[in-house]
């Protein structure tokens, strides 16, 4: 029988690579605010019952989930979005 390699694998590296910092889509596209005309942006930021996605979920950073907050409040005092589902 043969015996099977221990200590390296073949072909591949074992060294990990650090993954970069998943950057905010809102700081990829360098907006500064968010605007509370843009619907179906903000629409994406939003489950089906009408509760604002965490920042974990939405992937926005401190700035621009502060600011996507205050732009679905507005959207929705001028009815473009609505308060429940």
């Amino acid at each position: 029988m043969a015996r099977m390699q221990t200590g390296k694998r073949k072909g591949r590296s074992r060294r990990r690579r650090l993954a970069e910092a998943a950057k905010c889509r809102f700081c990829r596209e360098k907006i500064r605010e968010i605007d509370y005309k843009e619907v179906a942006t903000l629409h994406k930021l939003v489950s089906a019952q009408g509760k604002l996605f965490p920042r974990k979920r939405s992937g926005n950073c401190a700035r621009h989930q502060r600011s996507s907050a205050l732009a679905i409040k507005r959207a929705r005092f001028m009815a473009l979005l609505p308060f429940v589902g």
